[in-house]
């Protein structure tokens, strides 16, 4: 992937996180399309374009506990009016390792699909591809830094039958070359979460992507 919030992000998928010691570190943004905040154990990444010294004296000025500082809604709100970009919530920061083989579910590739999943996808995600099962979808495409990402999306009939789970374990099937897929889930989105945990993506963050205007 080739940047430092990429090395980043290798690291922590396999269990290797940056010192819990109450630090930001500020890098580049990988792309123009992606520039966010991912909160760490103790620990923050900023990656933007935006002059660090900036960055830190905003943390440096809120009134709150410094560990919750860079995803604090008065540091999110400053650094998005002034690189111009919006953002829907802050996520939880999930991976999993690729598992061999077939995924354990009949799925379909849908191609040019009109699906809304997949046009969401593609405004945030690059080689984006999407399957069908009985009644969800799951999606995979490259996001922040090249990583491989997946979403899932059961229809309201199908669910709390098992299928999330069985979506977000085929994307661990689907994955290319061996490596690690992400997934992000809305904090109060409990029901997602308890799926992709079930599927054994495990939590390693919180994660706030902005998005280019």
């Amino acid at each position: 992937m080739g940047s430092l919030i990429a090395d980043i992000l290798d690291a922590a998928a396999h269990g290797h996180f940056p010192p819990p010691d109450g630090g930001t570190t500020v890098v580049p943004q990988p792309s123009h399309r992606d520039a966010g905040v991912i909160a760490f154990t103790a620990h923050s990444v900023v990656f933007t374009d935006e002059d660090p010294e900036w960055v830190r004296r905003t943390l440096a000025s809120l009134d709150c506990d410094g560990l919750a500082a860079t995803m604090n809604p008065r540091f999110l709100g400053a650094l998005l009016d002034r690189t111009g970009r919006s953002m829907d919530t802050i996520d939880l920061l999930t991976v999993a390792s690729p598992l061999a083989g077939a995924p354990p579910l009949k799925l379909r590739e849908l191609v040019d699909s009109e699906h809304p999943r997949e046009a969401r996808a593609r405004k945030r995600r690059d080689d984006v591809r999407v399957w069908a099962a009985d009644g969800g979808v799951v999606v995979l495409g490259r996001g922040v830094a090249g990583r491989w990402e997946t979403a899932i999306e059961v229809d309201e009939g199908r669910r709390h039958q098992g299928l999330g789970c069985a979506l977000a374990t085929a994307a661990r099937h689907l994955v290319p070359d061996g490596q690690p897929v992400w997934a992000q889930q809305a904090a109060g989105n409990a029901r997602s979460v308890r799926a992709f945990q079930a599927a054994g993506f495990r939590p390693v963050g919180a994660e706030a992507l902005m998005l280019d205007a």
